[in-house]
């Protein structure tokens, strides 16, 4: 009779092997064009929220500068076993949110927590 050899599982996955889940966070800092009121700016953040819920299957929310008018700051996050995948889908809403003209991307951050963190 031979030995076996210990197979890598997680609990709720028996005899699957190892799962991997990565997770990434996009931070964007934004600048909205003419808006005077936080009515406005709802009317501007909302749509965007909405529209990346939408087309790429994510988490988003605004998470920064409530009480400014003409700032917002959008977090996004997603989930995939592949990094990779995480990235791309990040940078795809990056590139979403460049493409509408009633709004500037001041800066755009990018964190990943992988199976090692």
């Amino acid at each position: 009779m031979g030995t076996a050899k210990a197979v890598p599982t997680r609990v709720g996955s028996p005899n699957r092997g190892e799962q991997l889940m990565y997770v990434g966070a996009l931070e964007l800092d934004l600048l909205l064009g003419d808006v005077q009121s936080l009515k406005q700016k709802r009317a501007v953040v909302r749509p965007l929220v909405s529209e990346l819920r939408r087309r790429f299957d994510v988490a988003v929310a605004e998470v920064g500068e409530h009480d400014l008018y003409r700032r917002a700051v959008v977090g996004v996050s997603a989930v995939s076993a592949e990094a990779g995948q995480v990235r791309d889908i990040l940078d795809a809403c990056e590139r979403a949110v460049v493409g509408h003209p009633e709004l500037e991307l001041l800066s755009a951050r990018q964190r990943m927590l992988g199976p090692e963190d």
